[in-house]
């Protein structure tokens, strides 16, 4: 464990480094003794420092959401970070490259909640049940600090969330076998990735499901109208000023965006 003086320090570091544009060295190398815990405090105070700043907290995003990943982090279940307002666009955004330092984009599906949902012992029928509508969405994950990272690093790191692009159909929970959205990934005319989100954890609501009873571990839960990102389904592919990305989930819709 570390001191809280030192997590404010990591958290001003990594508000920094966003700003910058300019990666720092990991908080594990500077903190050898950073734990999960700590890198979640870390994380709270980064969130706390952007609010003061002006934005707000909309959502949750989940990952680590496949058994090769977690296995590659040395991990037995997912990470979570928050999803803020001023990093959501919508399907035909022209986005600033510049806004990030080394942008990869993840192909996902956004769950907006129609009812608060609190653990303990919540399943995936019970995040259904509270799901409004489920939407088709970009992530742009964006790393503010050095390689090699350890899982304490993403964590502390906001999960390494960028940018939000939602687009595509409204789909209510109940209406389709939900595990059966596939989707393929195109970059400058190029399909680059394909997947089916089944590949999150054995169905997209599972993922919602951990977090939510996380969530309640630290006195939390999930809110109407927030927003959470289940996980990806694709590996991330690498993006670019110049590039144009198409993501086409067949009938439920498609999501386009170009960086500039």
């Amino acid at each position: 464990m570390i001191t809280e003086e030192e997590r404010r320090a990591a958290a001003d570091a990594l508000l920094k480094a966003e700003i910058e544009r300019k990666p720092i060295i990991q908080p594990s190398q500077t903190y050898p003794n950073l734990e999960l815990e700590d890198a979640y405090r870390i994380q709270a105070l980064w969130a706390e420092a952007r609010v003061a700043k002006g934005a707000r907290i909309v959502g949750h995003k989940i990952g680590l959401t496949s058994r090769a990943m977690q296995m590659a982090s040395k991990m037995t279940e997912p990470d979570y970070g928050c999803i803020l307002d001023d990093a959501l666009y919508n399907d035909g955004a022209q986005i600033r490259a510049d806004l990030f330092i080394k942008p990869r984009l993840e192909v996902e599906l956004a769950f907006v909640m129609g009812e608060d949902l609190v653990g303990p012992g919540t399943r995936i029928y019970d995040v259904m049940r509270a799901t409004e509508f489920v939407v088709p969405a970009l992530e742009i994950i964006d790393y503010r600090t050095e390689v090699p990272r350890a899982i304490t690093d993403t964590i502390a790191d906001n999960a390494a969330f960028g940018a939000l692009v939602v687009g595509g159909r409204i789909i209510r929970p109940m209406d389709i076998d939900i595990r059966w959205v596939g989707a393929t990934l195109s970059k400058n005319g190029i399909i680059e990735e394909s997947g089916v989100s089944a590949a999150i954890m054995g169905h997209p609501a599972a993922g919602i499901a951990w977090l939510v009873n996380k969530l309640h571990a630290v006195g939390g839960g999930l809110k109407k109208g927030q927003i959470v990102l289940a996980g990806s389904f694709t590996r991330p592919v690498d993006i670019a000023k110049g590039d144009v990305i198409q993501a086409d989930y067949g009938p439920v819709g498609s999501i386009g965006v170009s960086f500039v």
